[in-house]
């Protein structure tokens, strides 16, 4: 089997479910060792870690609060003893509440932006000392960054927040051989749209509304992860790649 990542390191918040969990398993197939950063999902992190490890490679399951970049940095002390290095990193972890703007705080602000933005900055900080050999930094954005979707502004505002971090960040790292981009996915059935009240409804229109088929996996946004991940994309940098089958464009 090709490993076209063969010892490389993989630094994935939110790496147990859904998006995250596709990811650190894709990388880890190509020949990455991978470490998680969770939140409250500790059994879960431990299983995906153990299906790497069944691969041959290395895993670590840390965890820490992305909104907080103390934790974030504990984390990493914890990474270092592991690792000496880190070539991607990926910003996947996400919060946000469902409602309308009106009825917001700044709490609830202050907590989409920390764990939805600034965690690509918090993680950046300490990933790029150990990013000599250049890398690749993606942080996971939706649609809701340029779309008004019911209930989402909060969280929408963190995503547009996040992808004009990235475009800085492509700025700044790129001298140092870093790249940074984001990636923007469709409607994904994963554990965080069953919070949606709508789910049922956005299944449905993104199925009518698809030109590339009614369902989208958290292993085809894994599969856009890894591209961007790969030698060939090494030109590619402060972009955010849509992988939703076409919906963006249809109406």
């Amino acid at each position: 089997m090709s490993e076209p990542l063969s010892g490389k390191v993989a630094f994935i918040s939110g790496g147990s479910r859904g998006i995250g969990r596709a990811t650190a398993l894709k990388l880890a197939t190509a020949g990455c060792d991978v470490a998680i950063l969770y939140y409250n999902s500790h059994e879960e992190s431990e299983v995906v870690c153990n299906l790497i490890r069944g691969m041959g490679r290395k895993a670590l399951a840390v965890q820490a609060d992305v909104a907080n970049p103390g934790s974030v940095e504990e984390a990493f002390v914890e990474f270092k003893k592991e690792f000496d290095r880190v070539d991607f990193v990926i910003s996947n972890a996400a919060l946000g509440v469902l409602k309308p703007a009106l009825e917001m705080g700044l709490k609830h602000f202050r907590r989409c932006m920390e764990t939805n933005a600034l965690a690509l900055n918090t993680l950046a900080q300490n990933a790029v000392p150990m990013m000599s050999a250049g890398g690749s930094i993606i942080g996971l954005t939706s649609l809701g960054s340029e779309r008004a979707i019911p209930n989402y502004t909060f969280i929408g505002a963190s995503k547009a927040a996040l992808e004009a971090l990235a475009r800085g960040l492509a700025q700044e790292l790129g001298p140092q051989g870093i790249r940074v981009n984001c990636v923007s996915a469709g409607v994904v059935d994963t554990d965080a749209l069953k919070h949606f009240p709508n789910r049922e409804q956005l299944l449905a229109e993104y199925e009518t509304r698809t030109p590339l088929g009614p369902t989208l996996s958290p292993e085809q946004v894994a599969d856009a992860i890894y591209l961007l991940c790969l030698p060939e994309a090494a030109m590619i940098t402060g972009h955010t790649l849509f992988v939703d089958g076409g919906y963006a464009i249809s109406g």
